[in-house]
């Protein structure tokens, strides 16, 4: 049996780009938002990029107790899978990445299989619960050096997030982040790009190891902005090109800079 091939690649900008392997596509069913979670079909994990979203039991409200299985409105599904099939596409076409087309990976922190990913989706945070396996979990993740972004959520949904945050990691404080950070050239130069809004005034928060601005970025947060919306539906005009074009910057950003730091 042969070895994948294993390569270095350099991205259009310069930027050093993740492992690439080359391997044979697998048909695959891809889950779909609002369906049963039982219709998540997780491919074996191949080498390639992936783009894995995190699953949780959703509150019924903010800052409620854990709620919804099933089908219905799970709040981590939002905008899957159109959103990542997208970015992969874009990430295709800007770089030398290889990511995996045709499905994302779904996983809770905690999952085995979740820590063969280094960089983390979770959407709709302000309804985001965990399980004492997830809190555990999610700590694991950080300390093998996972990368973790929180996207579409506002208003009083920043309680709750904040809340779930603690419970997992007390001592560290989420704060503003700095326009100087690496984070914004690290593929695209985003010094004057500002977070779309969707919900209100859009801001970046941070998460620094050991609270020091200077250090590892641990976990970037989109508050009052929606990338995944702007992603999903920008093959259908129903929101400006424009927005569209800096969601797949910013993502693109968080990428290359997760995969290089």
């Amino acid at each position: 049996m042969s070895r994948p091939l294993l390569y270095l690649a350099i991205g259009t900008a310069g930027t050093l780009a993740p492992l690439a392997v080359r391997t044979a596509l697998v048909e695959q069913y891809c889950y779909t938002q609002w369906e049963d979670v039982t219709a998540i079909d997780n491919a074996p994990y191949d080498g390639r990029f992936t783009f894995f979203r995190v699953r949780f039991e959703p509150s019924s409200t903010f800052g409620g107790g854990r709620g919804r299985r099933g089908g219905g409105d799970k709040k981590w599904d939002h905008d899957t899978p159109r959103a990542e099939r997208h970015l992969m596409k874009i990430l295709e076409e800007i770089t030398t990445l290889r990511p995996k087309m045709d499905c994302g990976a779904i996983f809770a922190f905690g999952e085995a299989e979740s820590f063969k990913y280094p960089i983390a989706y979770v959407s709709e945070p302000g309804f985001w619960t965990q399980s004492e396996e997830e809190v555990r979990g999610i700590r694991e993740f950080v300390a093998k050096g996972g990368f973790i972004i929180f996207d579409d959520f506002a208003a009083q949904g920043w309680y709750n997030f904040e809340e779930q945050w603690r419970r997992a990691f007390p001592d560290l404080r989420v704060q503003p982040l700095p326009r100087t950070h690496p984070i914004f050239d690290a593929f695209y130069d985003l010094s004057g790009t500002a977070l779309p809004n969707a919900y209100g005034v859009a801001e970046w928060f941070g998460v620094f190891e050991d609270n020091d601005p200077t250090g590892r970025l641990i976990a970037v947060v989109d508050y009052n902005a929606d990338l995944g919306e702007l992603m999903e539906f920008s093959d259908e005009a129903y929101v400006p090109i424009d927005l569209s074009n800096e969601a797949y910057k910013i993502m693109t950003n968080y990428m290359i800079y997760a995969m290089t730091h």
